[in-house]
C-alpha cells in the first residue's frame, strides 16, 4: 500500500470514527485546566484513565491550583498518587512540573513541543495530547491503542511498537486539524471493539478497510510505504 493510498484508507476510517463517536472527548477529566491535563497526562503512564480521574478528584481538592501542587508536600503528593503506580517519581514530577510552570511561565502552559519536552516526566506522547487538546496542533498521540490499531489497518508492520516512529508514520497520514480528535476516538474504538487481546473483528464497521481482517495483517508492509 502506497502513501497516497494509505492516506486515503486513513480519511475514510477518520470519518467512520467521527460518524460513530461525534464527541471526541479526551478520556482524562482535566475540566479545561491546562496544568491538570498536564498533571493528568504525567499520572497515566501504565495507569489507566479510569484510575487516574478518580485519583486526581482527591489531588485537585487538595491541591486547587498548579501553585499549590508546586509548593505541595511531596509525601501527601505520593500517598493520594500512590494508586497510580511509580508513585515516588511521578509525585515529584509533577510537583515539580507544576512549580516549573509558575516559575518559569507564568502558569502559562507552552505552546511548542521543544519547551513542553522541558517538563519533568512529558515525553511526546504527553506533549502531543496537551498541544492538540489545549491548542490544537501537534502530532498523533502514539498511544497503546493507537500503536495496535493503526498497525492491524495495516499502516505500518504490526510489529513496529516503536512510539515516536509510529507518530512520524502517522503525522504524515492525518492531515494536523484531525490529529487529536481522531486519537481520542481510536482510544473509544479500542476499548469498545478494537481491543488488544479479544476484538471483535465480526462486529468491526472498518473491517472492510483492516488489514488484519483481511488477512493481510501479517505481512511485511513497508514502513515507507
Amino acid at each position: 500500500m502506497i502513501k497516497q493510498e494509505k492516506r486515503a484508507v486513513m480519511a475514510e476510517i477518520a470519518n467512520r470514527l467521527e460518524q460513530r463517536y461525534p464527541e471526541a472527548v479526551c478520556a482524562l477529566e482535566w475540566e479545561t485546566d491546562p496544568w491538570k491535563l498536564l498533571v493528568m497526562g504525567r499520572l497515566s503512564a501504565q495507569c489507566t484513565d479510569a484510575r487516574v480521574n478518580l485519583v486526581c478528584r482527591e489531588l485537585f481538592a487538595k491541591f486547587p491550583t498548579a501553585e499549590a501542587l508546586g509548593a505541595g508536600e511531596l509525601s501527601e503528593i505520593e500517598e493520594i498518587v500512590r494508586p497510580c503506580g511509580l508513585f515516588h517519581v511521578k509525585a515529584q514530577n509533577i510537583k515539580d512540573a507544576c512549580a516549573m510552570l509558575v516559575r518559569d511561565y507564568g502558569g502559562v502552559l507552552p505552546d511548542s513541543m521543544e519547551e513542553l519536552l522541558k517538563f519533568p516526566g512529558v515525553g511526546r506522547k504527553v506533549a502531543n495530547l496537551l498541544l492538540g487538546d489545549i491548542y490544537h496542533k501537534g502530532g498523533t498521540v502514539a498511544d497503546t491503542h493507537c500503536i495496535r490499531i493503526c498497525g492491524r489497518f495495516g499502516m505500518y508492520p504490526e510489529t513496529l511498537k516503536d512510539p515516536k516512529r509510529v507518530e512520524l508514520l502517522m503525522d504524515e497520514l492525518l492531515p494536523e486539524e484531525i490529529r487529536s480528535d481522531f486519537c481520542h476516538r481510536i482510544v473509544q474504538f479500542g476499548r469498545d471493539v478494537c481491543s488488544a487481546r479479544s476484538p471483535r473483528c465480526g462486529e468491526c464497521p472498518l473491517g472492510d478497510l483492516c488489514a488484519h481482517r483481511l488477512g493481510e495483517g501479517n505481512k511485511k508492509i513497508s514502513k515507507k510505504g
